[in-house]
């Protein structure tokens, strides 16, 4: 099936700004008008130029956001938080009449970049996750309140091409953040504490990525395959009385569930204090 959107300016194209270009390059999307990605650098600029990708830096362009923003449906902001509201008043001269302006940035409300921009801008706020990298992410898309059903659609499909999204409201996107957006950090996390497990057990280096690794990729794609609850496949896992309700039990003593509660509550009120300067 192909998707087809209008053109795209993605400002600051690091780590996630990279992971959509690499979605909207997909040969299932046609972007009319192309694609403009801007970089500081001349060198990342270099990098990213390619057939259908225009590519400014603006250390040697100072106007290239100016220049990517021109004629562009949908524009993305996807620089450091810090930056975020100085780059929408620079871009606001040149915006086209009814384009949408997304911003993936945490802690910066809609309501501040909305100020930026002229009156009656279409601005949405996205929370993506690192596995878009892959095409396997989660984005959660708030519309504010100048958006139409029919360009939150639009802002939605520019994110579909890297993974899942799910709309919601803007207050809901510390929450979200703090669950798929931070989400990655936890697995790696566990990742880390399970291949230490592994080595105290006496497997090398080598032998305990592939066991840890390996056994949380399988598990998740079983998760995926399955379309059951996990705590089913868990229970399967589970005999009675053997090894496995040992050690689950020993995790369940352990509090998990609260202890991922307060990580995430930790998360929000950080959020919350970005937001408030």
């Amino acid at each position: 099936m192909t998707t087809t959107l209008p053109a795209i300016a993605i400002l600051g194209t690091g780590s996630m700004g990279g992971a959509i270009l690499s979605g909207l390059l997909d040969p299932s999307v046609v972007v009319e008008g192309g694609l403009r990605v801007t970089n500081r650098t001349a060198a990342k600029a270099d990098a990213l130029r390619t057939e259908g990708v225009a590519s400014y830096a603006t250390e040697v362009e100072p106007q290239g956001n100016l220049e990517a923003v021109r004629g562009a449906g949908v524009v993305l902001l996807a620089v450091k938080p810090a930056g975020i509201l100085e780059l929408a008043e620079q871009i606001a001269p040149a915006l086209e009449p009814g384009a949408i302006v997304v911003s993936v940035a945490a802690g910066v409300t809609i309501a501040s970049i909305e100020a930026r921009l002229p009156e009656g801008t279409a601005v949405l706020r996205a929370m993506p996750n690192t596995p878009s990298v892959v095409r396997l992410g989660v984005t959660g898309v708030s519309a504010g309140s100048a958006v139409s059903d029919e360009q939150a659609a639009l802002a939605a499909s520019v994110f579909a091409t890297v993974g899942e999204v799910v709309e919601l409201p803007e207050s809901q996107i510390d929450a979200l953040s703090a669950i798929s957006g931070s989400g990655p950090a936890y697995v790696f996390f566990l990742i880390e504490q399970y291949r230490e497990a592994a080595r105290r057990l006496g497997f090398d280096e080598a032998q305990a990525s592939v066991l840890v690794d390996a056994t949380f990729r399988g598990a998740s794609e079983l998760l995926a395959h399955e379309g059951l609850p996990p705590e089913e496949l868990r229970r399967r896992v589970t005999s009675p009385k053997g090894t496995t309700e040992r050690a689950v039990a020993v995790l369940e003593g352990a509090g998990l569930a609260d202890l991922f509660e307060a990580s995430a509550e930790a998360a929000i009120a950080r959020a919350k204090e970005l937001a408030a300067g």
